[in-house]
């Protein structure tokens, strides 16, 4: 089949109930999506390509898995692009005053975001 027919698998994203916190603290722990969620933090979505990081396209693809998965993102598809938003509403129900504090701390260690 060729590649321009097939779809892509639906995007799996937590509810906002069964957001683990081991799961946002491990997604949190590595810098790529540290800079990813920053970047996020002050805009309201980015097209998945845009982000200033530096790794190849799969291993990006993983972070934003690994986001995904842990309920810090969320994803959609417009067209023939994947559109990426933080979920930090949830997460500040979820977890009041938890993405704030992590990120402010990350903040004061690495400095602004390109």
């Amino acid at each position: 089949m060729p590649r321009s027919s097939r779809r892509r698998a639906p995007l799996a994203h937590p509810a906002a109930e069964e957001i683990d916190l081991l799961d946002v603290l491990h997604a949190l722990s590595d810098p790529t999506r540290m800079t990813i969620v920053r970047v996020l933090r002050a805009e309201p979505e980015r097209a998945c390509g845009t982000f200033p990081v530096d790794v190849a396209a799969s291993t990006l693809s993983h972070h934003f898995k690994v986001l995904r998965e842990s309920g810090l993102i969320r994803q959609r598809e417009e067209a023939n692009r994947r559109l990426t938003a933080l979920r930090g509403a949830e997460l500040e129900q979820r977890f009041p005053g938890l993405l704030a504090a992590v990120l402010t701390s990350y903040d004061r260690t690495a400095g602004p975001t390109d």
